[in-house]
């Protein structure tokens, strides 16, 4: 039987948020960790995305039964990761946010702001560095927050659920 999909374009739904706190100790934020104020909605100044997953190195274990070497899963990765930004003429928001050393939470909405949906990533980070990009090229400002992945990230959490404004959640 076929699985009927409706497929989508991460450019103009995923969204990307940093947060300097999470109280949970399995680090997914709450709805109010999200909200203004407490998280910084990056999603409308990034211009690239490298890395945000893991990768595992397998352990090869042959023996001297067969010429088949065969593997065991061995450790997990995050790969180096980044995010590139447009330069903003006016403000430093996001420079002021990422500088170098600064530690927080990545927090990756794979399917945008879907509650429930299990498609929430957080990744902890420490800035490990922020460079601008020059060219000569007709092409926008940018500049470029490289970031090291500080513990094992949390991945496929349910999205929290929306506040009804009332006390309760939807």
């Amino acid at each position: 039987m076929a699985t009927t999909q409706q497929r989508f374009m991460r450019r103009g739904t995923t969204l990307f948020y940093f947060l300097q706190k999470i109280e949970a100790d399995n680090n997914v934020p709450t709805r109010a960790e999200l909200a203004a104020g407490n998280a910084t909605d990056l999603s409308s100044t990034i211009s690239d995305v490298e890395g945000w997953s893991l990768e595992n190195t397998p352990i090869d274990t042959p023996d001297m039964g067969s010429t088949f070497a065969t593997s065991i899963p061995g450790e997990d990765k995050a790969d180096n990761s980044s995010l590139t930004f447009y330069e903003d003429k006016v403000t430093d928001t996001v420079e002021t946010l990422l500088f170098k050393g600064v530690v927080g939470f990545v927090v990756i909405l794979r399917k945008g702001d879907v509650p429930g949906s299990k498609s929430l990533d957080v990744f902890p980070v420490r800035v490990g560095s922020r460079s601008p990009s020059y060219s000569t090229g007709s092409e926008p400002a940018k500049f470029k927050v490289t970031f090291g992945i500080t513990e094992e990230p949390t991945l496929d959490a349910p999205v929290p659920a929306k506040s009804t404004g009332t006390g309760g959640t939807t």
